[in-house]
């Protein structure tokens, strides 16, 4: 934990206005890997049965217009921080294995702002993708209290390997274990969610590798699928999976006194890919791309103690860096002033309007930079070399009337 944690900690303490435990919400993030916009049933998905995310939708409120990066680990990165990632270096591409970089120390994370709040338990089960070359880079360092998990993305399902190394962890330790990621990393969620406690708000951050290839599935989820073959019959599988994961998620979450006061958000990190049969219709694009189908995302959010439910719809446009403000507005913690994100929970209750504001998007891992912003119902998105004032070749501009 950094400084500015420490003395928003300390004053925290003097504060009257603090919620109580008992009103403070536990919080579960659920994130996906890869997943399409109309892979799941609550989005028209007609393929890919997705019951328990269904019903999370069903029992609270579908986001339509919820906004990632077109990749990885510049997604997660905003999500804990609630900062563009461009601001600290985390906006062009992944993480990728022996990389020597990783999320600044000097940022402040979500489980470090929860914790100088009084969430005790902060648990993180699944993909980091955030820095593993040095220990600050790692969850535990970042705030976290118990990690499970691994640290790239693309590790095997069955081996949890990646480039030949073992990339599979219990806190700080390198374990082998046997098992099918997803089973372990919903295994372990549903064991953090029964062991907290009743008597003190607890986060608890779940991003799957699923369905993020290598396209591997267990036999009998593949047999669910008999019409698809190859990659598409793993994707389908693979997703099918993780619902499952997820649907053991939410019956412990359901199990609870406190169910009504847990705060549920799911979302994608960036759009699917159409060849191995993701599908993020209606939109043109997909992961990579900063067009709407590698931007938009799958995402629903169940509050009932809040006020987040009920089945509605919410067209806001709001996204990951939205998470941190709107997560420590539900918790009664004070929200830092470097944030870029807005706490959204006045909008998603009907009580007021979102803020007109720019929303950018930015992808630069390979020879050409592609960038869009959205403001109203217009959005320009730029390719190629357009950071000089004189670039040897003009960048490609596009301008959109998204309404139309």
């Amino acid at each position: 934990m950094n400084s500015f944690s420490r003395l928003v900690g300390a004053a925290l303490l003097s504060l009257p206005w603090l919620a109580s435990a008992a009103d403070r919400p536990n919080l579960l993030l659920l994130v996906a890997d890869d997943l399409g916009y109309a892979d799941v049933g609550f989005n028209g998905g007609k393929v890919i049965a997705t019951p328990n995310l269904d019903r999370l939708a069903a029992t609270g409120v579908t986001l339509t217009d919820f906004r990632a990066c077109p990749m990885c680990s510049p997604t997660r990165a905003g999500l804990m921080t609630g900062r563009w990632p461009l601001r600290f270096g985390m906006m062009r591409a992944v993480v990728p294995p022996w990389s020597r970089y990783g999320i600044p120390a000097d940022e402040n994370t979500l489980p470090e702002l929860l914790a100088a709040a009084g969430y005790a338990p902060r648990g993180i089960a699944g993909k980091w993708h955030l820095g593993h070359a040095r220990r600050e880079f790692l969850p535990l360092a970042n705030g976290f209290t118990r990690f499970y998990g691994h640290y790239n993305g693309a590790i095997d399902y069955f081996t949890h390997e990646r480039d030949g190394e073992t990339d599979w962890h219990d806190d700080n330790r390198t374990v082998r274990e046997a098992g099918y990621s997803t089973d372990m990393i919903g295994a372990e969620a549903v064991r953090f969610v029964r062991a907290a406690p009743l008597n003190a708000p607890w986060l608890l951050y779940v991003p799957f590798n699923a369905p993020h290839g290598p396209f591997q599935a267990k036999e009998e989820d593949l047999r669910k699928y008999p019409q698809l073959d190859g990659d598409r019959r793993a994707y389908a599988a693979m997703v099918d999976s993780m619902d499952q994961a997820i649907g053991r998620i939410l019956t412990a979450v359901e199990s609870r006194p406190d169910s009504a006061n847990t705060l549920v958000l799911f979302c994608s990190d960036n759009g699917g890919i159409p060849r191995v049969g993701s599908s993020n219709a209606p939109y043109r694009g997909a992961k990579l791309t900063v067009y709407e189908g590698g931007t938009r995302v799958c995402a629903a959010m169940r509050w009932p103690a809040g006020g987040v439910s009920g089945g509605r719809r919410f067209d806001g446009r709001i996204g990951y860096i939205d998470v941190v403000p709107t997560v420590l507005a539900a918790a009664g913690a004070p929200v830092p002033k470097n944030l870029d994100g807005v706490n959204f929970l006045p909008a998603l209750r009907g009580a007021t309007v979102l803020p007109e504001r720019p929303w950018f998007s930015y992808l630069h891992q390979n020879e050409d930079a592609h960038a869009s912003v959205h403001l109203g119902k217009w959005k320009l998105v730029a390719h190629g070399d357009f950071f000089p004032e004189q670039p040897a070749v003009k960048p490609e501009l596009e301008l959109y009337d998204l309404a139309a």
